[in-house]
């Protein structure tokens, strides 16, 4: 765990109102600012022990008060504008005021297009989206008026590689809507508020992870402390540090952190990279099975046919020494019997392959769909 120097508390005194922070990240960032003896108010609906998931907003306030801190626990839906504003005006009477506001609660179900209910759709809308920009707006009154303000969004870079898309669009749109009203506020709040974005580089060990990984997924994971402390060092910066979509780990490394052994739940062992970063779901769901884990998102198998199966072949071959070694991405704009768009990324991570077209394509080739099999066969034709 990385430790600022105790004459350096920069969060004591602070008041923050954290969203879902009764476990997993929400609540690790609460105790990393309440050792400053920073104020927290744990904003989250669980009140009463939950049979499946550690921890309430009761059970979290005790440690951030164990830890140093003063606390006040909501129970909050961040879908509903009453008990946000309820939980504002109550933590501007306790504390007087707030000057940090952590949008970290979050829903996702990593399911296609049709077998995602529309309850699912409005549950990811409201709480990712909507319930993000509800408490934003209703916070942001007394973040003007607060000491060095800043909004965090636990949310991802707007990666606009398809692949991110194609296998649970819904999950995406309401997860890259958190990471929109960071790119919006930013400009907009720009020299008063600091809105920032963090996410992680590997998979978190949280109870969410451990029901899309199954039992398995825990060692190629980072504990929740990699998140604090990248948390803790934005939030420790000036209000002039804003609109960045930020990766844990860049940003300890900026810090000058060198071991994130440290932050292993098993160290050693692979770590599992995060969504919408480099590796491809595909590439992800095959790192997950290699090390005994069983995920709960696999992609919908794809169609059948000549270019799919050439591309299994690639993939099969393709390597993080071959990425190394080529450094490019392609694009394939296949015509005739098999028409259709297909990526090469020999540019990022391990690489990937697939349908789709990448962001943007360091060479672009058109060719009908016979020749792109006899190519990658061996048997080019003469034209």
């Amino acid at each position: 765990m990385f430790f600022f120097s105790p004459c350096y508390r920069k969060l004591a005194g602070r008041t923050l109102f954290i969203t879902g922070g009764s476990r997993g990240i929400g609540k690790a960032i609460a105790l990393k600012a309440a050792r400053d003896g920073a104020n927290i108010i744990i904003a989250a609906k669980t009140a009463v022990p939950h049979p499946k998931l550690p921890g309430t907003i009761y059970s979290a306030a005790e440690e951030v008060e164990a830890a140093g801190g003063k606390a006040l626990a909501c129970i909050v839906d961040i879908r509903d504008e009453q008990q946000i504003g309820e939980a504002v005006q109550k933590a501007v009477d306790k504390f007087g005021g707030i000057d940090i506001l952590v949008n970290n609660a979050s829903a996702i179900s990593l399911t296609g297009t049709l077998e995602t209910p529309m309850k699912k759709v409005d549950l990811m809308l409201g709480i990712n989206l909507r319930g993000t920009y509800l408490t934003s707006k209703m916070v942001l009154p007394h973040l003007l008026k607060g000491h060095n303000p800043h909004i965090l969004n636990l949310s991802p870079p707007l990666n606009l590689n398809p692949v991110w898309f194609k296998n649970h669009t819904a999950y995406t749109m309401a997860k890259y809507g958190m990471s929109m009203c960071v790119l919006g506020m930013a400009e907009e709040f720009r020299g008063q508020i600091a809105v920032n974005a963090l996410w992680p580089k590997t998979a978190i060990q949280t109870a969410a992870m451990d029901m899309l990984g199954g039992d398995g997924i825990g060692k190629q994971c980072r504990t929740t402390d990699i998140i604090a402390d990248a948390a803790y060092a934005i939030l420790s910066r000036s209000k002039d540090y804003t609109g960045h979509f930020l990766v844990d780990e860049d940003v300890l490394k900026e810090q000058g952190v060198q071991n994130f052994d440290q932050y292993a739940v098993q160290p050693g062992h692979p770590l599992l990279p995060d969504f919408f970063l480099d590796d491809a779901p595909e590439t992800l769901v095959k790192k997950m099975e290699e090390h005994g884990a069983t995920p709960a998102f696999k992609p919908p198998p794809p169609s059948s046919g000549p270019i799919e199966s050439t591309f299994d072949a690639i993939r099969g071959v393709i390597n993080e020494d071959v990425v190394k070694t080529t450094q490019g991405i392609y694009q394939f704009d296949l015509s005739g019997d098999h028409k259709g768009v297909w990526f090469l990324d020999l540019k990022s991570g391990a690489g990937s392959a697939g349908p789709g077209q990448p962001v943007k394509a360091d060479v672009i080739m058109a060719m009908d769909s016979s020749d792109f099999s006899k190519m990658f066969a061996g048997e080019p034709s003469p034209r």
